[in-house]
């Protein structure tokens, strides 16, 4: 199955005086990527809140390659690494518009319950998302 795509500019508040994202901001452009994926699978996070379920990050390692720069469309592509029980994993890539890539890693989250207490990933959610795996 080929990985969930997500596409966007990098705007001039990602990046630093120097003119390279920052580092950090890979998260906040990840976390755009991952409520993409969720809203395409069906699953906005509205209508996980609405299931009492939340996908809090524990976990996150990210290899930076090269830099993105203002103006560059960033393609980040998601697939899921885990599913099982209270953990899901995603795998993540970011490529430049020329096919270099940029960063490379995961992020690990754990299912649980609005009010942050750990449960087992919905029935429903583990058989959507069972063929990004």
């Amino acid at each position: 199955m080929p990985p969930f795509r997500h596409t966007l500019r990098v705007s001039y508040a990602h990046c630093t005086i120097g003119n390279h994202v920052y580092y950090a901001r890979y998260l906040d452009i990840l976390e755009v990527a991952r409520g993409e994926f969720f809203r395409e699978t069906g699953y906005p996070l509205t209508k996980l809140q609405e299931m009492d379920t939340a996908f809090p990050v524990i976990g996150v390692e990210l290899a930076y390659k090269a830099p993105a720069r203002y103006d560059d469309l960033l393609t980040v592509e998601l697939w899921i690494a885990e599913l099982k029980g209270v953990r899901l994993t995603f795998g993540c890539r970011i490529l430049n518009q020329n096919g270099v890539l940029l960063v490379e890693g995961q992020t690990r989250h754990v299912c649980a319950t609005t009010t942050e207490k750990p449960k087992r990933l919905p029935e429903e959610l583990v058989k959507k998302w069972g063929m990004f795996c």
